[in-house]
């Protein structure tokens, strides 16, 4: 084949290997044809090279090099020895992923990363049928190619149907002498055992699938997302996990000493809205299963203890966050964590010497969360919460509250101080009609005697009553504390919506959450009504006696 400014000769071998020699002349091409005549029998075939531009023709695979023609020229050609995995998207296109090499970046300016071919269903070259489309049939022929490198190289072992929860799918795992395959309908990843940096077995607390964990740097790639971690739950982990460390040759990490006060080896959180398991571990936290999160000992620079919501929370939160600050400024706030679990993991966290930020090192909002934690006791008090109460208040408001009435069926209002959390309400998914009503009685009543009712246009507003400050405040629905919990997550990665937008964002994802996502928000508002209830009828029992002592009716 001429290409520029030379020739190039290639040469095909049985095993389907491909070499490429270049610079020869013009005057070689005789001389080189005649003596591979005489020496193999073969006479070369001459080829043109497509110069047109055009990207619609036709595909050949000789061995582990893919050939795209225009007509009778050639276009391009890539060997599939380079290709890290193929797949499908759609049902009429191929990707191809290449193996991104790290030695070479700092030379290479652009380097090919993926290609894809457009394969109509009409195709006469692969020829699709009931059950799979040409575009398949492409896809199944070029994954023949790339498997061992287009050797016949058989799998040691092969688990069909494994559930793998990142990325998310059915595969058949085949483990081979020097790689590993996942193969699933529309996927096929390819990776090398030097890529496997760590192998984690993590069983799950009273159930009987355990998470295997498979650690790879590079990670593997399925579009535009990166996988660095490979999560697979099933009930064969021991035997799968055993072959694919003695193949790999790669550590295994399992539990480590910490128990959870159900005697298990995780607690329940959540991160980013996504429910798990965090696992501490001897060198570092593990949270799965989406997205897993993996935190070294050694790259954190804090942890600390947080109450549920912020300081927000009821007094008697069953709830607590736990805040992990990196050396590199990041951080992971793991949510929802049952207020039982406190000592296991302050016990844990101080063993590993990790400085926990909130010890009570004479900063009074530190000491009185670990307090509060530390606390068996549901109904010990936030020191925090109680300051920020009594600043509340000696700042008198100058919008006056309307006359206490307790309703039997009073499901709950936000309090007064809610600030701008109260527009959030009216968004949210089953507290939308209450929150209208709130809205409606905003403003207070005129009082009306109980002996005799005026008509109302002849009745005169009287002057508004003053705010009892005894008045109990009501309780806070259970999308009010999701606001107050959420909210600054979503400020912080959208600091350029408005107040409306985020009461609108906040509402969306409420209206999204399952009822168990759901349920720490109902608890925390359950006891906050229990508190509202109790309060009012102490209240009550006050204003009678008062009135009764006063001559009052």
């Amino acid at each position: 084949m001429r290409i520029p400014k030379s020739y190039q000769l290639s040469v095909g071998t049985r095993e389907g290997l491909s070499y490429r020699f270049f610079g020869f002349r013009e005057q070689d091409v005789s001389g080189l044809t005649n003596f591979i005549q005489k020496s193999t029998g073969i006479t070369p075939e001459e080829k043109q090279l497509s110069i047109s531009g055009h990207n619609w023709g036709g595909i050949a695979i000789n061995g582990n090099v893919l050939c795209f023609n225009v007509g009778s020229k050639e276009a391009f050609e890539v060997s599939l020895a380079d290709v890290s995995q193929s797949q499908m998207q759609g049902k009429t296109d191929v990707v191809l992923e290449f193996h991104v090499d790290d030695t070479t970046g700092a030379n290479e300016k652009d380097s090919l990363m993926d290609l894809s071919f457009h394969v109509p269903t009409s195709n006469t070259q692969f020829v699709g049928d009931e059950h799979r489309t040409s575009a398949q049939m492409l896809w199944q022929a070029i994954s023949v190619q790339i498997d061992g490198g287009g050797s016949s190289e058989t799998a040691v072992a092969t688990f069909d149907g494994i559930a793998i929860l990142t990325p998310r799918g059915r595969y058949s795992v085949e483990l081979h002498h020097s790689f590993l395959r996942l193969q699933g309908q529309a996927n096929d990843f390819k990776i090398q055992y030097s890529s496997i940096l760590r192998l984690f077995v993590l069983p799950k607390s009273h159930n009987p699938h355990t998470f295997v964990v498979i650690t790879l740097d590079p990670p593997i790639r399925k579009g535009q997302t990166l996988y660095p971690h490979i999560v697979i739950q099933g009930l064969i982990h021991e035997v799968f996990s055993m072959v694919l460390r003695g193949l790999s040759g790669a550590k295994m990490t399992r539990p480590s000493t910490f128990r959870s006060c159900q005697d298990g080896y995780a607690v329940k959180s959540s991160l980013k809205a996504e429910d798990g398991l965090l696992y501490p571990l001897e060198k570092g936290f593990f949270f799965l299963p989406k997205p897993p999160t993996l935190i070294p000992h050694e790259e954190i620079e804090y942890v600390e203890f947080e109450r549920h919501g912020a300081g927000g929370a009821s007094i008697s939160s069953h709830y607590f966050d736990l805040l992990i600050k990196l050396k590199n400024d990041q951080e992971h706030l793991f949510r929802n964590i049952q207020r039982n679990e406190y000592h296991n993991l302050f016990n844990f966290i101080s063993g590993k010497h990790i400085k926990i930020l909130n010890l009570g090192d004479g900063q009074g909002r530190a000491g009185g969360v670990t307090a509060v934690l530390q606390s068996t006791d549901d109904d010990s008090v936030d020191p925090h919460l109680e300051r920020i109460k009594n600043q509340a208040g000696n700042e008198e408001s100058d919008e006056e509250d309307e006359d206490f009435v307790a309703d039997k069926d009073d499901s709950g209002s936000p309090t007064d101080d809610s600030d701008e959390d109260g527009s959030d309400a009216s968004l949210s998914g089953g507290e939308k009609e209450s929150s209208k009503k709130e809205a409606s009685s905003s403003k207070p009543p005129v009082k009306k005697k109980q002996k005799s009712v005026p008509d109302e246009g002849s009745q005169k507003k009287k002057p508004k009553k003053k705010k009892d400050p005894n008045a109990p405040k009501r309780a806070i629905a259970p999308f009010m504390y999701f606001s107050k919990a959420e909210r600054a997550n979503i400020k912080s990665s959208n600091p350029e919506l408005a107040t409306t937008e985020i009461a609108k964002k906040l509402g969306e994802r409420w209206q999204k959450m399952s009822a168990e996502e759901r349920q720490p928000y109902i608890e925390q508002s359950q006891v906050d009504k229990q508190r509202y209830a109790e309060e009012s009828a102490a209240y009550r029992g006050a204003t009678t006696q008062q009135g009764s002592g006063d001559g009052s009716e």
